[in-house]
């Protein structure tokens, strides 16, 4: 009699972070008390077609390990531990994990080919453009909206120029940028105030302004394999000689020159600078001006970023150090504690990611905004607020506003003495209107506190949640009556 089922349809097997029924099955068993005696697997591939083949044997050993037997229904050896068995097994995890590669070899050939033929390789249009969808004859068909895909194999889809208005927003982006200097954040907030709304009506970030003005699709090239990470590997970025390229495939919105003064820019900005450089720059920025602080780096455009000091030197304070420059006690008995809670920020990140594992949520973090993303349709922000003394008294800085878009902001208290957690806040993106900050005191009533809560117990509500909104999108999807 079959107990139970764990199934992973349509997910790959190159990561367990992405196999809820394997993650569900293992912690099932672990328990020593799942119901069942044994576990029917199909073959031995099934426990997925990782790189490193002793994965999938770990996950066979810890089923084994809470007495649970693992018999293969289309295997033509018997599981019973023997040396035979075993050689076997090993044969065919390192197969499953050599398909997986030859699989990526051919995948990324023929995305290739198709580059070169100027047609686009998944993704959206990006700002500007609109995606054209046309036959294996090159013949328009129509074009698609926001979300949607092509569902016959032989077509293909091209870029072609978007509205007016985006064209003209997108030139002078390409303006500011490499004509006037402004910096990415700066041209972002310009947009945002003006209501001008990104891809999707999501706000400007200085990330997608970089992304801009350094993509050749604006001037009518075709390319792909800028970024790539095969096989789940981490995602890195390819120098220009890696991309796959196709100049003229398709009309620009940006006049060459002007994309070549950008690109200019964007190397110069990009530069990679030795420790004695950075620290050569910082300290003739200080005989300049007088004194530093972040921000007065940050509007430089001639000075690197201040994370370029934070990655390489660990922390202003420290670059200020080696240079014998002394801040004012306030800022940096900010940035000192701001430094001690990291470790307490990112503890907070994973003690809300492994909780929703346990839910069988699937998630992921964006390595850049630092969002979480619950079962691909519920963005998270994770924030910690240290307690600081106020006159007489104490409260929390409640940072609410972000460029980045999310549906739900989730913010730690830390007790006075910000050693332990004293509460949260889960605040739905539609309650936080234009706040930008609010200073939280306490026995004094705030508009959010009904959205407090003493423990982590409303994650299972955000996990319901983003289950829903997952079945929902995917419904509106695949429905072929959607308007």
């Amino acid at each position: 009699m079959i107990v139970r089922t764990y199934s992973d349809a349509g997910k790959t097997g190159l990561t367990l972070t992405e196999r809820p029924g394997l993650r569900r099955l293992i912690e099932d068993v672990e328990r020593r008390s799942p119901g069942y005696s044994i576990v029917l697997v199909y073959d031995v591939s099934r426990w997925g077609r990782f790189q490193d083949a002793d994965e999938s044997a770990y996950y066979e050993y810890r089923c084994r390990r809470a007495d649970i037997a693992v018999h293969y229904c289309a295997e033509q050896f018997p599981n019973d531990g023997s040396a035979i068995a075993a050689l076997l097994k090993a044969l065919k995890r390192a197969m499953a994990a050599e398909y997986s590669r030859e699989l990526s070899v051919k995948v990324f050939a023929g995305q290739a080919r198709l580059t070169e033929l100027g047609f686009r390789q998944g993704g959206q249009a990006g700002y500007g453009f609109r995606r054209l969808l046309v036959d294996q004859q090159g013949t328009p068909k129509l074009v698609l909206r926001f979300g949607e895909e092509k569902c016959i194999a032989t077509d293909r889809v091209v870029l072609i120029p978007g509205p007016q208005h985006e064209i003209d927003v997108v030139r002078e982006i390409f303006q500011l940028y490499a004509s006037k200097r402004h910096s990415p954040a700066d041209i972002a907030s310009l947009l945002n105030e003006r209501g001008e709304a990104w891809v999707g009506d999501k706000p400007w970030t200085r990330f997608a302004i970089r992304e801009m003005v350094t993509n050749p699709k604006y001037i009518g090239s075709n390319v792909s394999n800028r970024h790539s990470g095969k096989l789940r590997s981490r995602r890195v970025v390819n120098p220009p000689e890696m991309w796959i390229r196709r100049d003229n495939a398709f009309a620009g919105i940006v006049e060459r020159e002007l994309y070549r003064q950008a690109e200019a820019v964007a190397a110069k900005r990009a530069q990679q600078y030795t420790d004695a450089q950075l620290l050569q720059l910082l300290g003739d920025f200080l005989a300049r001006e007088g004194k530093i602080t972040a921000k007065a780096i940050s509007n430089d455009l001639d000075m690197p970023c201040p994370q370029a000091y934070t990655a390489r030197f660990g922390g202003l304070v420290e670059a200020y150090r080696r240079i014998g420059y002394q801040p004012d006690s306030g800022t940096l008995s900010f940035a000192e504690s701001f430094k001690k809670l990291t470790p307490t920020r990112r503890k907070f990140t994973a003690t809300i990611i492994e909780q929703f594992t346990k839910m069988g949520v699937a998630v992921t973090q964006d390595s850049r905004t630092k969002l979480i993303h619950l079962n691909g349709s519920l963005t998270v922000r994770l924030l910690v607020s240290r307690c600081k003394p106020l006159g007489s008294s104490h409260g929390w800085l409640l940072r609410l506003h972000s460029r980045a878009r999310q549906d739900m902001l989730v913010i730690a208290r830390l007790a006075p003495g910000n050693e332990t957690f004293q509460d949260y806040f889960c605040i739905p993106q539609r309650a936080l209107g234009s706040l930008k900050q609010i200073t939280a005191r306490p026995y004094k009533a705030s508009e959010f506190d009904r959205y407090r809560h003493d423990d982590l117990g409303f994650l299972k509500k955000l996990a319901r949640k983003s289950r829903i909104k997952s079945a929902t999108i995917k419904g509106w999807a695949t429905s072929p009556n959607v308007p």
